[in-house]
């Protein structure tokens, strides 16, 4: 079993995009059995929220299901659970890094590059390729 966390700031758009994307590129390969993925954030300003409109519309643009989703903060149960957590940019590291110390080296990575957060860029077209690359990286590093 692959079980994999995505994280980023808040926890409504880049973290929930990565997640919804990459269940449903393992649904799309007949994966589903194979994988637990699910995301968080490093900070508890959203704690409780939905996925961010403008993101669900991009999902919705895609075709990609994204119900249920409620922002949470990571965990340090996550870290012991989760074998690969990927976040979204070098902000989030840091974050990571004061939260868990040593404890976050172990399995934390970056998901390609940073991925610009589009609360603030708005782009979300842009952050969707951007994850959708990484995502991608992750299916033939796991096949």
């Amino acid at each position: 079993m692959h079980k994999i966390l995505f994280v980023c700031h808040g926890n409504i758009c880049r973290s929930p995009m990565a997640e919804f994307i990459l269940k449903d590129m393992v649904q799309k390969a007949g994966r589903t059995g194979e994988f637990e993925i699910a995301s968080v954030a490093v900070s508890r300003e959203e704690e409780g929220n939905p996925l961010y409109p403008p993101a669900r519309r991009e999902l919705d643009k895609h075709g990609i299901a994204h119900s249920g989703h409620r922002a949470r903060q990571i965990t340090e149960a996550d870290l012991a659970h989760f074998d690969r957590i990927y976040y979204m940019d070098s902000r989030n590291a840091q974050y990571l890094r004061r939260l868990f110390g040593d404890k976050a080296a172990k399995c934390v990575s970056l998901l390609s590059r940073d991925v610009a957060d589009p609360w603030y860029c708005g782009n979300f077209d842009e952050t969707f390729a951007d994850i959708t690359e990484g995502c991608k990286r992750i299916m033939e590093e796991l096949s």
